[in-house]
């Protein structure tokens, strides 16, 4: 929510106390619509980030770059755009950007002019050493045009001392800690890198003969694209003219996927390390109803990221399924309105209850997570004013206890509900009749389970539920006042 003016209100009221995923990335090789279709694979994306977007074509001699603030429909819907963007490979970006500058500077792709050629690159995650490299780099004559981690990325394949481009790009991120996932276009192909702990989601496709990476598997389907297969941590793809080639040039380490992904950011109609969301979060419902039972007229979710979770929650206790509140897809992202009176009434634009589900009820409220608590406190007493007798909120997620670093838009700690009060006191400053959250072991037994079966997936990084982060924090860990408010501006 933007505080540049006092009287702007957001029409997301919802959505604003959501942990927000900060970026989608999208490539394309080998197709002569190659922005044509990246374009489309955004829009599959644009749940990932709303700030911005951009795309950068290449044509085999010349790279094209267009990026805006702004959403994809707003800015790449034009034909003529679109023509501007020839080539036949290309990648492309969606941003929300964190506690950084919403300015053009930072909107992706990134792209240099190297002594090897253009290079452009798309970032989802965050370097947690960016602060520490940027500033050897800087004192090394390095001139920075943007507060983007990213950018880091481009000074270390720059300054790189090794001669093949690949080697340069290898030599680079073996320099950093933290999460990502990248697709780079450069004259030698389209390059695809995870983390060595897989933290943030890519995945491959192919649509014919044109190979295509992205962040969820949903911008595939968008295409026509099939599903090949994930990137797996740490690997790094080459493609080009030639086809396809894997290199895993990292120290192999325990993978440590966002969990997260599976409880909120991931689209619900895509894959995640090969298993269906919309499944996960119906396990996930179906997990809390055992754990967390209670006598009820009905289930209800906060839509829409509530839904799948909810379903499962009816159906494991037999308590019925109900829209009991209703939400607008038809409002725009802000508007100016002077009054208090008016401003106040403002969440009912996005949400609504659905009266004649709630009158008279005892409900089950089932949301995702719960993030500062100011979205929860006004969704239960939403039900409220509509006559519901009880309100029992359940939430899918166990208690956002850490802030996040490795991508993710998280509050200080010290503004997140869970790490200033108990359940009780969270219950208690809600609202609620009662409240209760997965433990952490439920919210494992439903994401590694496959078709009955338990999978032996390696643990996921739950950093933000149980404090426990997989790489180091070195900016955070340098106290430096000067540092402080680069690290507040940094950030993919």
């Amino acid at each position: 929510m933007s505080h540049d003016h006092p009287d702007l209100i957001t029409t997301h009221p919802f959505d604003d106390d959501k942990l927000k995923e900060e970026c989608g990335v999208f490539g394309i090789y080998g197709t002569p619509d190659a922005a044509a279709h990246t374009v489309l694979g955004l829009h599959a994306l644009q749940h990932r980030g709303q700030e911005a977007g951009g795309i950068t074509s290449f044509n085999g001699e010349t790279f094209h770059t267009q990026r805006q603030l702004g959403l994809v429909s707003d800015n790449f819907t034009n034909q003529a755009v679109i023509d501007q963007l020839e080539g036949f490979a290309a990648i492309g970006h969606v941003r929300y950007s964190t506690t950084g500058e919403s300015s053009m500077r930072n909107v992706q792709p990134l792209f240099a002019d190297l002594a090897s050629g253009g290079f452009a690159a798309s970032h989802n995650g965050n370097i947690t050493n960016a602060w520490h490299l940027r500033r050897h780099l800087v004192r090394h004559g390095s001139l920075f045009q943007s507060t983007s981690d990213t950018e880091v990325i481009l000074h270390l394949v720059a300054t790189s001392t090794y001669r093949p481009l690949l080697d340069k790009v290898i030599d680079a991120l073996r320099k950093i800690e933290g999460a990502y996932s990248l697709a780079i276009l450069t004259p030698e192909g389209l390059i695809g890198v995870r983390d060595p702990l897989g933290v943030r989601p890519l995945v491959l496709g192919m649509l014919g003969d044109a190979y295509i990476l992205s962040s969820e598997t949903c911008a595939l389907d968008i295409i026509g694209a099939r599903y090949v297969r994930d990137i797996e941590p740490g690997e790094i793809v080459i493609i080009n003219d030639k086809g396809l080639r894997s290199l895993s040039p990292f120290v192999e380490l325990n993978p440590r996927p966002c969990i997260f992904e599976h409880v909120y950011f991931a689209r619900p109609d895509s894959l995640v390390d090969g298993m269906s969301v919309y499944d996960v979060r119906k396990r996930i419902g179906a997990e809390l109803a055992r754990e967390a039972p209670q006598d009820a007229d009905v289930v209800i979710p906060v839509p829409d990221s509530g839904v799948p979770a909810a379903i499962g929650y009816a159906a494991e206790s037999g308590i019925p399924f109900e829209l009991g509140i209703v939400r607008n897809h038809y409002v725009g992202r802000t508007f100016i309105e002077p009054s208090d009176q008016i401003r106040h009434l403002g969440v009912r634009l996005k949400h609504n209850a659905n009266r004649w589900q709630i009158e008279g009820k005892r409900i089950i409220l089932v949301d995702d997570s719960i993030v500062r608590g100011t979205t929860s406190l006004k969704i239960v007493d939403m039900l409220r004013q509509a006559g519901a007798k009880e309100v029992h909120m359940r939430i899918a997620s166990p208690p956002t206890r850490h802030s996040c670093f490795y991508g993710v838009d998280t509050p200080e700690r010290s503004k997140l509900l869970a790490a200033r009060m108990d359940v009780d006191a969270m219950s208690k400053h809600i609202h609620t009749d009662t409240l209760a959250f997965i433990s952490i072991d439920g919210l494992y037994r439903a994401c590694m389970q496959t078709e009955g079966r338990i999978n032996d997936r390696p643990q996921f990084c739950d950093a933000c539920f149980t404090g426990d982060y997989p790489t180091h924090l070195t900016d955070q860990e340098e106290d430096n006042s000067d540092q402080y408010t680069l690290l507040q501006s940094m950030g993919n």
